[in-house]
């Protein structure tokens, strides 16, 4: 009898674990991550409006897409961006490694206020960093030239 028991116990333990490591797994549950398994250059999309302007939009929420970013691509579209998501606030930089075009960098606030604007930024920057003079809890990359086209300010409004 004792022995049906501990049998039965560890059965049940093996099936509790390879249960944990199955929902744990990125790629098996969207919820966790953006991550793609097929291509990792592939995030997640939503919009947001910028001004009067809405942007189609990536987003970059997890440490490994953050590193990633933009870098490899050929260009983006002029309706089309990468948003930057951060757990929190902070001066958070950037850099041009690995990119191929231009782009203008808008650092947001956690209220969805633009706090500071970098236009035309060049891969010829690389190893240059980029970061704001005041916190920040998203950063959206455009297309170079989206700044000045959409007369985009410090202090206007983003809306996500």
């Amino acid at each position: 009898m004792l022995r049906q028991i501990r049998y039965a116990l560890i059965v049940a333990g093996v099936v509790l674990i390879a249960a944990l490591i199955y929902v744990d797994l990125p790629y098996y549950s969207p919820a966790v991550s953006n991550f793609n398994a097929d291509n990792p250059n592939v995030y997640a999309s939503s919009t947001i409006q910028l001004k009067d302007t809405v942007v189609r939009v990536e987003i970059a929420d997890t440490p490994e897409e953050r590193a990633m970013g933009l870098s490899g691509r050929e260009g983006l579209a002029p309706d089309e961006g990468l948003l930057f998501v951060f757990e929190e606030d902070g001066l958070h930089a950037f850099w041009m490694k690995d990119m191929r075009f231009a782009i203008d960098i808008v650092w947001v606030s956690s209220d969805g206020a633009i706090v500071h604007i970098e236009e035309n930024v060049t891969p010829e920057t690389y190893p240059a960093a980029f970061a704001p003079r005041r916190e920040a809890r998203y950063v959206v990359e455009l297309s170079a030239g989206y700044v000045a086209e959409h007369e985009v300010r410090v202090g206007d409004i983003v809306r996500l």
